[in-house]
């Protein structure tokens, strides 16, 4: 009896891992790709007594340790050993973000991972790997892209090095970075990506303007910078998110029409869309027309709602419930959505 046992244990072992594979050796291969990364960094502090290490970018690094005793001591988040290593990445870009979307529909494609639940994105540390992803996904019907994140969390499963390519980045700009991977860390819904990348949008980016104000003052250069940038982005980012509703209402209208005939008013859609960005008055003007660029597909807009979508709902509540205290607002996201 006990080798029966023993052998349908096997069994069921063996048709587990065969029916699982695909995501086994995905796993696989992104834990080696991380830890690939976490064994080849190394401690800030050398980085920081290397006299052949710039200055500009050792002033980065102060400025990462303070924007992480900010973010724990000012706002509450989690504590980690997240950032106090960094990583070379030689000029080089590291990972390759996948997303696909309906061709008419704003629908994202979802991965389903333990743990996290679904998600409207997959992650490679291999470039060829994303590559084909792609094509395949397209040869489905998808509309699909393929992008380099600034940074990721890994939610406490690795210890998260700052990547060299960081360090190009304005000093609102990191500090809005390294926040948004720390409430990562802290409040991670399962199974509800838009939630989790708008909550951690919408914190970096107000915390931002609080951190730089505690370091540099109100009339520093890196505190104006950083306000006309954000507003000019605020102000882009409402312009798409009001096409991603003009692409819903096209796309509930014409799912009688023939192929061909949603393809080319698709086109005509998305090009008005990005046209017209020319009209909005911004501090820095984009120069944005379709004519001048590769129109983006479904996955453009879809990932602005992925991250933007929610930031008004978070800000009225911020203001009304907590009087635009960040740190409260804070504590009661994370008493109130226990970390997965």
């Amino acid at each position: 009896m006990k080798r029966k046992i023993g052998w349908a244990v096997v069994i069921i072992i063996i048709i587990s891992v065969a029916i699982y594979w695909p995501l086994i050796s995905y796993g696989v291969r992104q834990g080696i790709g991380q830890l690939e990364i976490i064994i080849n960094a190394k401690p800030t502090s050398e980085f920081l007594q290397d006299p052949a290490f710039p200055d500009s970018l050792k002033s980065k690094l102060r400025l990462i340790e303070d924007v992480r005793r900010f973010a724990i001591d000012s706002l509450g988040l989690k504590d980690t050993e997240n950032y106090k290593t960094l990583y070379d990445q030689k000029n080089q870009e590291i990972m390759w973000v996948v997303q696909a979307c309906e061709p008419f529909e704003l629908k994202p494609k979802q991965w389903h991972f333990p743990i996290v639940g679904s998600v409207p994105y997959k992650g490679f540390f291999n470039k060829d790997k994303a590559l084909q992803l792609r094509k395949e996904l397209e040869e489905e019907g998808y509309d699909v892209s393929v992008r380099n994140p600034g940074g990721w969390s890994t939610l406490g499963w690795f210890n998260d090095p700052i990547l060299s390519g960081m360090l190009d980045r304005s000093e609102g700009d990191l500090a809005g970075l390294i926040i948004h991977e720390m409430v990562h860390a802290t409040i991670f819904v399962k199974d509800n990506v838009d939630f989790n990348e708008n909550l951690a949008d919408f914190i970096g980016d107000t915390a931002a303007y609080h951190f730089l104000k505690h370091r540099y003052g109100i009339e520093s250069k890196p505190y104006l910078d950083y306000l006309h940038s954000d507003q000019d982005y605020r102000k882009y980012t409402r312009h798409i998110l009001r096409g991603t509703r003009s692409l819903d209402s096209l796309y509930t209208s014409m799912k009688n029409d023939p192929i061909e005939v949603k393809k080319e008013k698709k086109e005509k859609m998305i090009a008005q869309i990005i046209n017209t960005i020319d009209t909005l008055k911004l501090y820095r003007p984009r120069q944005t027309s379709s004519a001048k660029r590769k129109l983006p597909n479904n996955t453009f807009f879809m990932s602005y709602r992925l991250y933007r979508a929610k930031q008004s709902t978070f800000e009225k509540e911020l203001n009304e419930k907590f009087n635009g205290n960040l740190r409260a607002y804070i504590i009661y996201l994370s008493e109130k959505h226990p970390f997965l």
